[in-house]
């Protein structure tokens, strides 16, 4: 996928109907700690937003991905030739240049870089240390 020189993604045609139905093309990206981009329809993140504003913020950590998060979570819609425009604060944070992967995560998008998302998956396949798997992992068969 590319970003145009204003900083706009084309969502894939086959996302762009369901988005239309479940959102009306709006959604909201934000940052992640991987330093990528999620990118929700907006009823999930204002699911997602309520749960984070319900922890406490005397946790240091809980605070951070507070800020992180709701902080930086910004409203795009998607245009009439099924494109958002990123900020160019989102696309500094995720170190986005014209070549990006957008990859599906169930209820949200995650939006990388290409050559970061080229390493990070290469560091992922090659992680030998598999015997660290939460409990309810173990026990699924893929």
């Amino acid at each position: 996928m590319t970003l145009d020189a204003k900083g706009r993604l084309a969502i894939p045609t086959r996302y762009r109907e369901r988005l239309a139905a479940r959102c009306e093309g709006q959604l909201i990206a934000t940052v992640d700690k991987d330093y990528c981009l999620l990118i929700y329809p907006y009823p999930d993140w204002e699911e997602i937003e309520r749960k984070l504003m319900r922890l406490s913020s005397m946790n240091k950590k809980t605070r951070r991905l507070q800020r992180l998060m709701v902080g930086h979570a910004t409203e795009v819609d998607i245009d009439g030739h099924g494109r958002i425009l990123l900020s160019r604060e989102l696309r500094e944070f995720a170190g986005l240049g014209r070549q990006a992967v957008l990859i599906g995560q169930g209820n949200k998008f995650e939006l990388w870089d290409e050559e970061r998302w080229n390493t990070k998956r290469d560091e992922w396949l090659n992680d030998e240390d598999e015997t660290d798997l939460p409990a309810e992992l173990e026990s699924l068969s893929l």
